[in-house]
């Protein structure tokens, strides 16, 4: 126990108990418990799905932005290229240090005493896991106010102002994913010992920093949902309005499309683990823990929602991909290009009518 104790003395605080004071029948039940839930080929063989699927859809998309002249459908590329790149960078960074340790089974206390790598790949957890939250509920936004306020902008967004969005995006979850270094909760070493992540303690700041995390996905996704409900709504009496049959946009409704798969996907990949951090640090921990101990079921349970989070990851490229419209146009071959939503509101000025309408014809 002395040992134990200046052990961990000397190691940085992403190491709690568990993670050096094991005893031999905790780490055959870790080892049973890691052939369960835990497999190398099963990180291999999903990140190596994941890289595949966003760089596929990262070329389609540059291949569509190239020939896409309307400014509403370029900047909405714009931000699905932000998602793509995002999943990418996440799945390659995250992914190269877990199914490294994975392969050779490296000793975080050796390499990694003063927890810098840790650290970062906590960061990188917390960064990529809100980007594409953050992302959506900005996407979400904007064909909110595209669809049903054409009138309060004349014209859509530029590519310079959605890249701008995109990198305010990323800045946001960069300054919160600096949060624990910087002192407001902490990374620590997670079961199996393969990943870094925000810790699910019970002390004021651990439970401050999780709360913000998981409120703040919660209200992205929240967000999604109310923006693309109306906006699904407008372009739904648009389809039954009988004067407006033949005014209707097809690129809206694909983005939409797009849009709500996206919010799906998020919904159903990441409101489980973000209501399950909420839930762990609310309740009263148990009494009979060590110092810094997370219960085994908490940390088996951790690792099976951050499963199902993963696949955000892996299916977002594909919601661009099989919902484009040269495929939507497979399955409904009806679809045609029309004039612009902004047709819906005869009130408008004549002069600016036409220019919504000439933006949006130009596919």
């Amino acid at each position: 126990m002395e040992a134990n104790g200046s052990l961990a003395s000397d190691l940085g605080s992403c190491f709690r108990s568990t993670n050096f004071s094991t005893t031999l029948s905790a780490t055959l039940s870790a080892n049973l418990s890691e052939k369960l839930i835990v497999s190398r080929w099963f990180s291999t063989a999903f990140g190596s799905i994941g890289l595949a699927s966003n760089l596929f859809a990262l070329c389609v998309l540059v291949s569509s932005s190239r020939k896409m002249h309307s400014r509403a459908r370029s900047s909405f590329l714009i931000f699905l290229c932000g998602l793509v790149v995002t999943d990418f960078l996440g799945l390659l960074v995250t992914g190269t240090i877990i199914i490294s340790y994975h392969f050779t089974k490296f000793n975080w206390m050796v390499v990694d005493p003063a927890c810098y790598l840790c650290n970062f790949l906590g960061l990188s957890m917390v960064f990529f896991g809100q980007c594409p939250l953050l992302l959506g509920a900005t996407m979400a936004g904007e064909r909110f106010f595209g669809i049903n306020r054409p009138f309060s902008r004349s014209t859509s967004m530029s590519k310079r102002r959605a890249w701008f969005m995109v990198g305010l995006v990323w800045a946001f979850s960069f300054s919160l994913g600096l949060l624990p270094i910087l002192g407001l909760g902490e990374y620590t070493l997670q079961f199996p010992n393969s990943w870094c992540f925000i810790t699910m303690l019970h002390d004021a700041k651990n439970v401050t920093f999780c709360l913000i995390f998981a409120l703040l996905g919660i209200l992205a996704v929240g967000l999604s949902f109310l923006f693309n409900t109306v906006s699904v709504v407008t372009l739904c009496r648009v389809y039954h309005d009988r004067e407006s049959v033949q005014r209707r946009r097809d690129s809206e409704v694909e983005m939409m499309v797009q849009l709500v798969g996206i919010m799906i996907i998020a919904t159903v990949c990441w409101l489980p683990l973000l209501i399950f951090i909420i839930q762990t640090v609310l309740q009263e921990p148990a009494p009979d823990l060590l110092p810094r101990q997370i219960p085994r079921q908490t940390e088996e349970m951790l690792l099976i929602y951050l499963r199902m989070v993963t696949w955000n990851q892996i299916l977002d490229p594909w919601v661009y991909i099989l919902f484009r419209r040269a495929v939507l146009k497979r399955i409904y071959p009806s679809l045609k290009t029309r004039p612009s939503i902004g047709s819906l509101y005869p009130m408008l000025n004549p002069s600016l009518r036409r220019k919504l309408t000439q933006e949006s014809v130009l596919q």
